[in-house]
């Protein structure tokens, strides 16, 4: 099964090249689903369709599907939340606001993450494409099984540990109750699930396709992107510029828009080389049904299938040296100076800007000191001593 996650700057179109790939490949013969994880669902308007919260055929081969977050946050999160209200109630909070206060900023998301587990567990699909959020959104996203992952191996086995032994002092100390154990198994249920989800992104059949508008502001976010995304392993494995003018025929003023995105697109190939980039051209009117959104798909990729394409490059690879190691981390667009190293135990703290990445060393690496790092062609080399080199 091939995943496919399309994201970018917010208005740059990436809802509806989704929409309009996944027309192709169901066109083509595949069973196709595409899902949001945008809280702003607009699939139902790129197909010009009304979608309920199950996935709903509108083509042959087709299915799109809308995440009910307040159904599946009930349904995954039950007993979190009513840990939580429990907390509230004591405290005095108004049961309506405790209702609200207990919804986690940002849970539609990731029940859409979720939501795609499920998907990709059933069988039923050849393709899954994703409708993702704008590109801040999808990065902190895409960081989240990661990040809970490290709390879940060194902070929540001693808190739950502490709670179970401590309960009763803690409970009146506090003033509040303390979590039952089917709260920890609630945590411990959505790590294994989400650390499942990145296993999926991460792997050879998903990649990432950015969308952008050929601008430079845009371009500029997409390859803080680039970067990002590939400090986090996920492949992006291709570009779309959409909303290019076609030629002026005569018009100055079109004549202008068309030279100055000439030269962001020159910019874009430069920047991307080795992917793709396929373009999408500004169309006369609105891409808003099936139809349009064939017809935008037949521009974008021509006789090409939107599902094959050039395997990319691991992000993460380590090689043997002699009797050392070099663990490389592809970091396009990164200089040295962009780039922030530290050893913490087993794990290598890399920081690109706002993000930071722990690097769990396997315990090949985890017993050996760096001796080295360095960043050459936009890719980190860390180098690490041989086996008389242990820490």
């Amino acid at each position: 099964m091939r995943i496919l996650l399309f994201t970018g700057k917010g208005g740059v179109g990436k809802s509806t090249v989704a929409a309009a790939t996944a027309a192709r490949t169901a066109d083509s013969g595949r069973r196709t689903l595409v899902l949001s994880t945008d809280a702003a669902h607009s699939l139902a308007d790129a197909y010009g369709v009304r979608i309920g919260h199950e996935p709903e055929q509108v083509a042959p081969g087709l299915f799109v599907h809308q995440v009910d977050a307040q159904r599946r946050f009930e349904e995954s999160w039950a007993e979190i939340q009513g840990y939580l209200l429990s907390v509230l109630e004591v405290a005095g909070v108004d049961p309506v606001a405790a209702e609200e206060l207990t919804v986690i900023p940002g849970a539609e998301e990731v029940l859409a993450l979720l939501e795609l587990r499920l998907h990709a567990l059933s069988d039923e699909w050849d393709a899954v494409v994703v409708d993702c959020a704008p590109t801040a959104e999808t990065l902190r996203l895409l960081a989240l099984p990661e990040a809970l992952g490290w709390y879940m191996k060194r902070v929540f086995p001693v808190e739950r540990r502490v709670v179970r032994a401590l309960k009763p002092v803690l409970t009146r100390a506090a003033g509040v109750p303390m979590p039952e154990d089917d709260v920890f198994g609630a945590v411990e249920r959505l790590h294994a699930e989400l650390d499942e989800v990145r296993a999926l992104l991460t792997g050879p059949e998903a990649g990432v396709r950015l969308v952008l508008t050929p601008e430079q502001v845009v371009l500029a976010e997409a390859r803080r992107s680039f970067t990002t995304l590939s400090l986090f392993g996920y492949r992006v494995d291709g570009v779309v510029a959409n909303r290019v003018f076609p030629d002026a025929d005569g018009d100055p003023w079109r004549a202008g828009w068309v030279r100055a995105q000439a030269d962001v697109l020159d910019e874009v190939e430069q920047s991307f080389a080795g992917l793709p980039v396929w373009r999408a051209e500004f169309r006369p009117t609105e891409p808003v049904g099936l139809d349009e959104l064939q017809a935008l798909a037949d521009g974008l990729y021509g006789d090409a299938d939107p599902l094959v394409v050039r395997p990319s490059e691991e992000p993460l690879r380590i090689t043997r040296h002699g009797d050392g190691a070099v663990l490389r981390l592809r970091l396009p667009f990164v200089d040295r100076g962009d780039v922030d190293l530290a050893r913490d135990g087993d794990d290598l703290v890399v920081t690109v800007a706002s993000y930071r990445r722990l690097l769990t060393l396997p315990s090949g690496l985890a017993r050996r000191r760096v001796v080295g790092a360095r960043v050459d062609g936009g890719e980190l080399q860390v180098r690490f001593a041989g086996d008389g080199g242990e820490r």
